[in-house]
C-alpha cells in the first residue's frame, strides 16, 4: 500500500512540473509577403517563412529578426515576450512564484511585408 502512495505521489509531481514547464513556452508564426524569405534570429539562420519560433525565454527578451529574399530588401526588426498576457502563468505564480517570469507571451502571428527591389525583378 505504501509503494502505491509513494507512485502516486511521484505521478502528481512529474504532472505538475510538466505543467509548468509547458506554460513556459511561447510560439509565434513569422509569415512574409511574399513567402520562402530566409529567417534569421539574433544572426542565425533559423529556417524560411512561413517559420514557427517557439522559446522558454522570460519577460521583456527580445528576438532580432532578419529576413531576406533574392528581389526584395532585407528587412530587419524585433519582437519581444511582452505582448501578451499568459494567464496560465499568473496562476502558476500565485503557488510557485517562479512562472511570474513567464506572464507575458507572444503575438500568436506576425506578418512582414518585403519591399522589391527597383529594377531587380524576376
Amino acid at each position: 500500500m505504501k509503494t502505491k502512495a509513494i507512485f502516486f505521489r511521484a505521478i502528481s509531481l512529474l504532472l505538475a512540473a510538466c505543467i509548468l514547464l509547458s506554460g513556459c513556452a511561447s510560439t509565434t508564426m513569422i509569415q512574409s509577403i511574399p513567402d520562402g524569405a530566409k529567417v534569421y534570429l539574433n544572426e542565425e539562420l533559423a529556417g524560411t517563412t512561413p517559420y514557427l519560433h517557439s522559446d522558454t525565454k522570460i519577460v521583456g527578451s527580445t528576438t532580432r529578426v532578419k529576413l531576406e529574399k533574392e528581389g526584395y530588401a532585407t528587412l530587419q526588426t524585433s519582437f519581444s515576450r511582452d505582448e501578451e498576457v499568459d494567464a496560465g502563468a499568473i496562476i502558476g505564480g500565485i503557488f510557485f512564484l517562479i512562472p511570474f517570469l513567464w506572464t507575458m507571451k507572444y503575438k500568436p502571428a506576425r506578418t512582414y511585408e518585403l519591399v522589391p527591389v527597383p529594377g531587380d525583378q524576376k
